[in-house]
């Protein structure tokens, strides 16, 4: 754990950066979906950035509940410097400090502050499965005493709220010797506020800042000024060697103050080790070692949603996937394809079947959950893939942990979703009885994984009989016929059988594109005809466990893809050339929705990528790493040590989207595992 370094020196920090999505965040999660992030400059771009935003029982869900805190220096000489979020102190009249060395050590965000001698460390935690964070100042150098100033700064949201959302009651501070409460609206829980510390003190000194500029949500066409209150200020002297931790959390006392902050650090550090132990061994150094770190961030424990399943799930309740942060909630496509990435690469197989059971209890005519709404208790079901995937994730559990058991419980299930798909369920999903292939589509719902919507408009609506809906309906058609024969259930297996015979003839003989060398990406489209747009999902027919394409094929498939769809980062949505291809992910919610998957660039599906590449060019594992190395590359941009959601479709191939997004995670770390040699 000592060398899990990542270090990103001050010339890099500083750099100018015209564009805010270029600049530099962090991420710390807490096992329950509260997380703690920002820039590493300090500076506040989203209405995401805060130091707790804790995940509470519905329906209040993720809630902002300590935005920042301004962080004053005193000098022996009595100089004033502020750390880089001058804006939350109320004043920009006072000079800065730049951050000299950010750094993750074993994933976790240090900064280090230098001036006149003094050599000062900030480090920040959550403890897992607390809504609770600790900000630890580590005095490591200097001569003399200096004087540090703590100002929280809050406005108590949802995380998704607003910035200029008014707050609807006044904020009341209690005092009890040394524990601080500030209290909000009455359905919000208590902010609680303690110093760690030598000759620590507090000052009473309520203001509220002045408009504080968002500048990434004004870039994404929302609110972009908002102020905050703060009730005052804490104060502590340091000297060579002192230290000072301020903890502030929405847990009860005894909860917050059950170990000291050293010990609770040691604990995290402790966890830590034990999630790279429990990786496989290709995983537990360097990069990968950094994606099983990032890949923690989106294993969840949901507060207050899920009742107990019905299914029996091992360990304490469900467990569900953050699809990214930090706005995304759990989906249950992303959740499918993150799992073996997340979940078997990590050495977490107990999470893996209780993700799996979690999802099994919710299935409905036939289909696991979309989504799950921010601060809802009840899923969404308007997906023609999800539940395709969820026989490939269940495939890739058993084929690592050989868990006959846990098969056996979801067959049930499994039958029941074949069932529903071959005589027709919700938003028009279901087999063609003519041809065995998989349709799908309803007006006003996108149910494939391109599925921007704004407003009524659905961008890709892709109704029809799509690409890699009718390859994934394949490869579910193969893997029952393989677990209906080993349970010995003959019939059910020889139906299984049969169909997905059929399917592959039909397959072959409908979505080859002789003029392209390529696959239609829908045939049977809305407008009666096929479209031919050159698209990423014609990667599935080679790459999943089943292929259904012709092996003939998979060469000019694969032709295609490489030469007009890879780039560094992933595959781009759509080819250029199209009329509909948009090279830039950019602008307000409608903007970047028309490209969101018209040329977007998607670093997940470097993964299907690559397992198609490595079965026309067995043995070449080395070749295919180098696929990967632009992914690695960009773990010091954006979100350091994650990976981001999507880039720009050309050069420079700006991140964009969500800073750390689960999928892109996942399969850059299984084919990390997959190409090591």
């Amino acid at each position: 754990m000592t060398d899990l370094i990542r270090v990103i020196h001050k010339s890099k920090i500083n750099e100018s950066q015209s564009d805010p999505h270029l600049m530099r965040e962090w991420l710390v999660t807490n096992g329950l979906g509260g997380y703690a992030s920002g820039t590493v400059t300090g500076t506040i771009t989203r209405r995401y950035h805060g130091l707790l935003i804790a995940a509470l029982p519905n329906p209040l869900g993720r809630m902002m509940m300590l935005n920042g805190l301004s962080e004053r220096l005193r000098l022996p000489d009595r100089r004033v410097l502020y750390t880089g979020a001058e804006e939350l102190a109320g004043t920009s009249s006072e000079a800065t400090l730049a951050v000299s060395e950010f750094r993750l050590e074993a994933g976790l965000p240090v900064w280090r502050y230098e001036v006149d001698g003094f050599v000062l460390e900030k480090r920040l935690i959550l403890p897992y499965r607390q809504n609770t964070v600790h900000v630890t100042y580590l005095l490591l150098s200097g001569k003399g005493s200096l004087r540090l100033g703590l100002r929280p700064a809050m406005h108590f949201r949802s995380h998704d709220a607003q910035v200029s959302e008014r707050r609807s009651t006044h904020y009341k501070l209690s005092v009890f010797e040394d524990q601080f409460e500030i209290t909000g609206a009455e359905e919000l829980p208590v902010l609680r506020l303690i110093v760690h510390g030598p000759s620590t003190a507090f000052t009473f000194d309520r203001k509220e800042t002045s408009l504080i500029p968002y500048r990434t949500e004004r870039n994404r066409g929302y609110e972009w000024q908002g102020s905050l209150w703060s009730p005052g200020y804490f104060r502590v002297d340091l000297r060579e060697g002192d230290r000072t931790t301020l903890v502030a959390s929405t847990e009860k006392w005894e909860t917050i103050r059950a170990l000291s902050p050293e010990g609770t650090y040691r604990a995290e550090l402790d966890r830590r080790k034990l999630l790279l132990d429990a990786a496989s061994p290709e995983a537990r150094e360097g990069p990968a070692a950094e994606l099983v770190l990032a890949a923690d961030h989106f294993l969840i424990t949901p507060v207050g949603r899920m009742e107990s399943p019905r299914l029996p799930v091992p360990g304490d309740g469900g467990k569900t996937v953050i699809a990214g942060y930090h706005w995304f909630t759990d989906w249950g496509r992303d959740t499918m394809i993150s799992l073996e990435g997340l979940t078997l690469k990590t050495g977490r197989r107990n999470e893996a079947a209780r993700i799996l059971l979690t999802f099994a209890d919710y299935v409905r005519d036939g289909l696991i959950p979309n989504m799950f709404p921010e601060g809802e208790r009840e899923g969404l079901y308007h997906t023609a893939d999800a539940s395709l995937w969820f026989f490939h994730a269940i495939h890739r559990y058993v084929q690592l942990t050989s868990d006959r058991e846990t098969l056996r419980l979801l067959l049930p299930k499994l039958t029941e979703i074949i069932e529903h798909h071959m005589r027709g369920t919700l938003f028009c999903i279901g087999m063609d009885a003519e041809d065995a292939l998989l349709q799908q589509g309803q007006q006003g719902y996108q149910l494939t994984w391109m599925d921007a919507k704004v407003g009524d408009w659905v961008v890709t609506p892709r109704r029809g009989k799509a690409v890699e809906i009718n390859a994934l309906w394949y490869n579910a058609l193969r893997l029952m016929e393989e677990w209906l024969k080993e349970e010995d259930q003959a019939i059910a297996m020889h139906r299984m059988k049969e169909t997905a015979d059929r399917v592959r003839e039909s397959f072959n003989l409908r979505f080859w594109y002789e003029q392209g060398g390529y696959l239609y990406d829908v045939v049977d489209a809305e407008n009666g005809g096929s479209d031919d747009a050159c698209r990423p999902n014609q990667i599935f027919t080679i790459s999943l466990d089943h292929p259904v394409l012709d092996e003939a094929r998979w060469q000019q498939v694969m032709d295609v893809v490489t030469d007009r769809l890879l780039t560094p980062v992933g595959l781009r949505s759509l080819a250029p050339g199209h009329p509909d291809y948009k090279a830039r992910y950019y602008g307000d919610l409608r903007s970047r929705d028309a490209a969101y998957h018209q040329g977007t660039v998607w670093a997940w599906l470097i993964g299907p990528y690559v397992d198609a590449w490595l079965k026309l060019n067995t043995g070449k594992e080395a070749e295919a790493r180098q696929f990967l190395l632009g992914l690695a590359a960009h773990m010091n941009d954006a979100c350091i040590g994650s990976v981001s959601e999507v880039f720009d479709a050309e050069e420079p191939y700006t991140p964009r989207g969500c800073v750390a997004q689960a999928w892109s995670v996942a399969e850059l770390l299984r084919c990390w595992v997959k190409t090591a040699i």
